[in-house]
């Protein structure tokens, strides 16, 4: 029997955020190392599952049964404004999530839990939270095992004036209308602020990965509590344009994230995550061991996908998710 359990932690900004824990209790029940009955013996495994813009847990619910089924336990963390964690008065942006939410969920994971293995999957914008995160709090990293990243990418959006051109357009568009309004656009559950998509407009149309609140000058010097304003939203916009080039910028930092990390594409995905983006972000993690996949019918695959279905299609059950867990039992301790 699947259950699901919700757990609220606190950030240190005040926000509640959202932990389900999905277990499969008559796995749990056996308390057996075996997943299968014919596997070789490999340790339940502890999974990080992790959505992106306009999502909450759905998006990451249907594999993290699937894992479960197998004799995991999965986590799935909601970021906040989405799904059951507290609704913000104050205007957030990605790396908001990365710096409050992601900190409060491994504090909870790894101090209070204490953990002993840890695995993270995720979803678009979720992989380039947790990749703000290590970053920042370099002292996780030895602590997860693998990273599967669905459809994740940063700057690589922008790969001619064509593509260059709608990710204008749609920055002008949300900068009018004030957010996008994804239930409409049947993009998900959840409306984002412009405040939130800024930033990805940012990066992809001045192709860096910078912060919006961390000074390079100051990063090494500083904590990332002492360097991070009390409220985000408060900073001046000219300020912040004009000082742009002092920004810490997280790409040259992306090497020291040594995990092994399985990145996956969908070649249908022409806007949010192209494959050539996912590649350009992958690439920057420099790390041999680990491994890019674009899924495609060209591939020999059984769909092109789209942002989405690469991650959540009856496809992508089939076979996407086992070489997710294949990635994550080979890199089991």
């Amino acid at each position: 029997m699947m259950t699901e359990t919700l757990k609220l932690v606190s950030t240190k900004d005040g926000e509640k955020i959202a932990i389900w824990k999905i277990v499969d209790t008559a796995k749990d029940e056996k308390k057996t190392d075996i997943l299968t009955t014919n596997a070789p013996r490999v340790k339940a495994q502890n999974i990080l599952l992790t959505h992106g813009t306009f999502s909450d847990k759905q998006t990451c619910l249907r594999i993290a049964h699937y894992l479960a089924q197998l004799g995991h336990h999965c986590y799935i963390m909601e970021w906040r404004g989405h799904g059951a964690s507290s609704i913000p008065t104050d205007k957030f942006n990605f790396e908001t999530v990365a710096t409050y939410d992601f900190e409060a969920t491994f504090r909870y994971l790894f101090a209070e839990l204490k953990l002993d293995n840890l695995h993270c999957v995720t979803h678009s914008g979720g992989g380039a939270c947790l990749t703000m995160f290590l970053i920042q709090n370099p002292q996780y990293i030895d602590h997860i095992n693998s990273i599967s990243m669905f459809a994740c990418q940063v700057y690589g959006a922008v790969s001619n004036p064509i593509s260059y051109t709608k990710i204008l357009a749609a920055k002008v568009f949300t900068r009018l209308l004030g957010f996008i309004p994804a239930k409409k656009l049947k993009m998900g559950p959840f409306n984002e602020s412009y405040y939130t998509m800024n930033q990805w407009y940012d990066w992809n149309l001045n192709k860096d990965f910078k912060s919006s609140f961390i000074q390079q000058s100051k990063f090494e010097t500083t904590t990332i509590d002492e360097n991070t304003p009390s409220n985000i939203a408060s900073e001046n916009s000219a300020s912040h344009i004009a000082s742009h080039n002092s920004h810490f910028d997280y790409r040259q930092h992306m090497p020291t994230i040594t995990t092994p990390i399985y990145a996956i594409s969908a070649k249908g995905d022409h806007f949010i995550s192209p494959t050539r983006g996912c590649q350009l972000f992958f690439d920057k993690f420099a790390n041999p061991n680990n491994v890019f996949r674009e899924y495609s019918l060209d591939h020999g695959d059984l769909d092109d996908y789209t942002h989405s279905r690469v991650m959540v299609s009856r496809n992508a059950a089939t076979e996407i998710w086992p070489t997710v867990t294949a990635w994550i039992e080979k890199h089991a301790r």
